[in-house]
């Protein structure tokens, strides 16, 4: 399994990694930004990856979405930064460095420039996510869309929230808002892809049951975060959709990609791809 070392991936998953989820597969653990995950999965790697829902059309083939482990929620969504305060339309024409091209942070993006920005933006630039907000700070880009913990970082480089992608998502749909998903090779089997996210599932009760069992993992890889943070960031992304997609979170990953289909941004979804 391959998965991001962020405080809501290795909470959810401590359980599970460490052999203590009763008669579960064992999985051996390998950690990597999500625009890597998101490769992998176009290229076949791993059993099961944490990917961004943006890439789910281009590897449903191959890939099966299970019910639980991803991250959805409200409240959650990517933000825009800039170096001063403005709108929308100081957007136009400008540089926005933005983590994956192939990322729900993305796809929520477009769908509100297309909105919301009137004249268009100018330039894309992909960036590593911890690379974004230095990049805003210094001028070498005009914005930047950031996830994960920038949203309660950013001040402190010096930075201003143009706009909640999340937000604006929530405003127009009601529906929560997609960011990952675990997914696993169709191979396996369906008898094996029903253990994995039983397993999953159990992982992430194990983690509410006994939340500091995971704590001193959770920080060896929270990349220097400050613990304070690294709790924020799972209460906001380890949350009801965590355990279980449910209707709403089934609802909310079709809408995202039929919306990004019907943009032209990702290609549209077969008919059951989703079912598992």
């Amino acid at each position: 399994m391959a998965h991001s070392p962020c405080p809501n991936d290795t909470f959810a998953f401590h359980a599970w990694s460490h052999g203590l989820v009763p008669g579960a597969p064992e999985i051996d653990v390998t950690f990597a930004d999500i625009d890597v995950t998101n490769g992998m999965a176009e290229r076949g790697e791993f059993d099961i990856l944490k990917v961004s829902y943006a890439v789910l059309p281009y590897v449903l083939d191959e890939w099966t979405l299970l019910p639980c482990g991803g991250a959805l929620g409200r409240g959650c969504g990517p933000l825009v930064l800039t170096r001063e305060p403005g709108s929308a339309d100081d957007l136009a024409g400008k540089t926005v460095a933005v983590p994956s091209e192939r990322s729900t942070a993305y796809l929520l993006f477009r769908l509100w420039a297309a909105a919301e920005v009137g004249a268009g933006i100018g330039k894309i630039e992909v960036l590593p996510f911890d690379q974004i907000m230095p990049a805003v700070r210094d001028g070498q880009v005009d914005a930047g869309l950031v996830i994960h913990e920038a949203r309660f970082t950013y001040q402190n480089y010096g930075l201003h929230k143009l706009a909640d992608m999340g937000e604006h998502w929530e405003a127009t749909t009601g529906l929560p808002i997609p960011l990952g998903a675990i997914i696993a090779k169709r191979s396996l089997g369906e008898a094996r892809l029903h253990e994995l996210a039983a397993a999953a599932r159990q992982s992430v009760l194990m983690a509410w049951d006994e939340p500091e069992a995971s704590r001193a993992y959770v920080l060896d890889h929270a990349q220097e975060m400050d613990p304070a943070v690294a709790d924020q960031h799972i209460g906001l992304y380890v949350n009801e959709f965590t355990a279980a997609l449910g209707d709403d979170g089934y609802a909310a990953v079709r809408g995202l990609l039929t919306r990004a289909a019907a943009e032209g941004l990702v290609p549209p979804l077969r008919p059951g791809a989703l079912e598992f």
